[in-house]
């Protein structure tokens, strides 16, 4: 069975996101260092959006805290129908768990858990039946159907990153977030790991919100947001 908190299909608004007035400052040693300042923004259900910016501008804070991983100093954030301000970690992770995928740039793989076990681990949290299938079909996807059973100090770094995407896959999200997913990877392998997120989105509608410095990768997406120095400055179709 899932949590007794799940993802909703859309917020009451018809967004699975909604950001309103969100800032981000950090205390130190020079004083208050502001990250991000009034950010206002809505996704709505099944739209690919790319957050653009320089190294620096808040991108990666930004998209931490529209996937509830941190919390916003000021401003208030709905993810799927839940103000994740007004909720306790377990109440955030138990959202998280109901059908929210992250790909992050550093991997975070479990050490003591194999390839297939890291890929079972979200589906298995999710209740979904037969997570075990789940993962060796979305490993296939990936191309590691020969490497089910390694750990991921036996795979390269191509490899693990690969792992966290058919992870993401094997839960079934109905929201995708990607924090520079082909970092890490050959442009070959890139290339068709980018297809995958699209197909995604695609054929199971999933909601897909990529931080990436590719412009390329970026006209993909159906709408990609400009970060200057902790603001949104533009928004392109």
């Amino acid at each position: 069975m899932r949590d007794e908190v799940t993802v909703e299909a859309e917020t009451a608004s018809g967004n699975v996101i909604v950001a309103d007035g969100v800032g981000k400052s950090i205390d130190g040693a020079a004083g208050v260092l502001t990250i991000l300042e009034n950010v206002n923004l809505s996704i709505a259900e099944g739209e690919t959006v790319a957050i653009i910016g320089r190294s620096g501008s808040g991108k990666t804070t930004l998209l931490s805290l529209l996937a509830g991983l941190d919390l916003p100093s000021t401003g208030r954030i709905e993810l799927t129908g839940h103000d994740i301000g007004a909720m306790d970690e377990d109440a955030r992770a138990a959202v998280r768990a109901g059908g929210v995928g992250f790909v992050f740039q550093s991997f975070q793989l479990l050490a003591g858990f194999t390839a297939l076990e890291n890929v079972m681990l979200p589906a298995e949290l999710a209740g979904l039946d037969r997570p075990a299938k789940r993962a060796r079909e979305a490993l296939q996807q990936v191309g590691l159907e020969h490497r089910l059973n390694h750990y991921p100090t036996q795979l390269s770094g191509g490899e693990q990153q690969r792992v966290a995407i058919a992870r993401a896959f094997a839960g079934e999200p109905k929201l995708l977030f990607a924090d520079e997913p082909t970092g890490n990877l050959d442009t070959a392998t890139g290339a068709r790991i980018i297809d995958l997120l699209f197909d995604l989105n695609a054929q199971r509608g999933t909601t897909l919100v990529m931080v990436t410095h590719d412009n390329t990768l970026a006209a993909r997406c159906k709408r990609a947001l400009r970060i200057e120095a902790g603001r949104i400055v533009e928004s392109l179709m």
